[in-house]
C-alpha cells in the first residue's frame, strides 16, 4: 500500500492530501530513508514523522484497504512519541 494512503486509512494523518504533502516535504522516515508518497509499505516497516512539535514513530502490524475508527488503531503501533489527537 503507498505510504499516503496508509497514513490516511490508519488515521495518523486525517487527509491523504495533508499526508501527501508531509511526505512531499522530508517530513517522514521509513526504516530510516526519507520516504514519498507512493512508497510501498509492508507489515513490520517503521514509519517516522516529524512534526514541529517533535516526532512519532510507529510500527506498521496490519495493511487494509479500508478501516473503521477502531480497527484502525490496531493497524499500527507506536513506538516513541505521542499519538497525534
Amino acid at each position: 500500500m503507498r505510504l499516503d494512503k496508509f497514513l490516511k486509512v490508519s488515521r495518523i494523518i486525517k487527509r491523504r492530501t495533508v499526508a501527501k504533502e508531509v511526505c512531499d516535504s522530508g517530513k517522514v522516515l521509513v526504516n530510516g530513508r526519507v520516504a514519498k508518497p507512493g512508497t510501498d509499505l509492508k507489515v513490520g516497516d517503521i514509519i517516522e514523522i516529524q512534526y514541529a512539535s517533535g516526532s512519532v514513530k510507529a510500527e506498521v502490524l496490519s495493511i487494509q484497504e479500508h478501516a473503521t475508527k477502531e480497527a484502525a488503531k490496531e493497524m499500527y503501533r507506536i513506538i516513541s512519541g505521542k499519538e497525534i489527537e
